[in-house]
C-alpha cells in the first residue's frame, strides 16, 4: 500500500494541465480532502478574454481575494491534520497578474498581495504538470467550458512561458519540495501508477 508522507499537496501548471483531475484522483486514492478553485464563480472571467486589457485587473483581484479567503478557511479546518490535495498553489496568482496588468494596475496588484500571502499555508509538495502550447490548446478546447471559447494560442503560450520561468526558479521553492511532471503523452488520470512513479521520492510502501 501507498502512503504519502506528505500533508498539503498542491497541483499546479499552466490552464489545461489537468490540476482538477489530478488533485481528485490522488485526493480519492488517499482518502484526502480535495480543495478546489472555484473558476467559474469569477463575475469576471466571462469577459477576459474578449477583452483582457480592460478585465484583466478585476479579473485577478477576484481570484486572489477568492483564494485567500479558501486558504484561511481550510487553514481553520486544520490543514495539515488531514491529507490535503489543492488543484492550485496561492502563488498562481502572482504568476498570472505579471501576466497581464502593467503600471498602476500591477503595483497595486503587489501591495494586495504581499499583505495576503502573510497568512497563507506553505504545501509540503508541489506538483508542477507542464505540457506542450500545442496540448494545452487541445485540452482546452475539448473541454468546452464557454468563457475559454475565445482564448488565443498566444495567450497560453506566453503563460506557459511564465509557468516554465516560475518553476524553474529554485528560489521559489525553498520550503515546498517540488515535482515537476511532464504531462505530453502521460494518462496519469487513466493509470495512476505512472503519477506515483513521479512522486515515488515522496511516497513509500507498507
Amino acid at each position: 500500500m501507498y502512503t504519502l508522507q506528505s500533508r498539503y499537496i498542491t497541483v499546479e501548471g499552466a490552464i489545461g494541465t489537468g490540476k482538477t483531475s489530478l488533485a481528485l484522483l490522488l485526493s480519492s486514492k488517499y482518502n484526502g480532502r480535495a480543495i478546489l478553485e472555484v473558476v467559474e464563480k469569477n463575475p469576471f472571467l466571462p469577459h477576459f478574454y474578449d477583452d483582457i486589457k480592460n478585465y484583466a485587473f478585476l479579473t485577478k483581484i477576484f481570484f486572489l481575494l477568492s483564494h485567500y479567503g479558501q486558504q484561511v478557511k481550510t487553514i481553520r479546518q486544520d490543514l495539515f491534520q488531514q491529507l490535503s490535495f489543492a488543484d492550485y498553489m496561492f502563488a498562481k496568482d502572482r504568476i498570472f497578474a505579471h501576466l497581464t496588468p502593467s503600471g498602476s494596475e500591477l503595483a497595486m496588484y503587489e501591495h494586495f498581495y504581499k499583505i495576503v500571502f502573510r497568512d497563507i499555508p506553505v504545501p509540503n509538495l508541489t506538483v508542477y504538470l507542464k505540457a506542450s502550447t500545442g496540448l494545452l490548446m487541445k485540452r482546452i478546447m475539448s473541454r468546452g467550458r464557454s468563457f475559454e471559447r475565445n482564448i488565443s494560442v498566444r495567450y497560453i503560450d506566453r503563460l506557459n512561458g511564465y509557468y516554465e520561468d516560475y518553476f524553474s526558479d529554485q528560489s521559489n521553492f525553498l520550503q515546498t519540495k517540488l515535482v515537476t511532471v511532464n504531462t505530453d503523452g502521460l494518462d496519469f488520470v487513466g493509470n495512476l501508477h505512472n503519477i506515483r512513479v513521479y512522486l515515488s521520492k515522496d511516497i513509500g510502501k507498507r
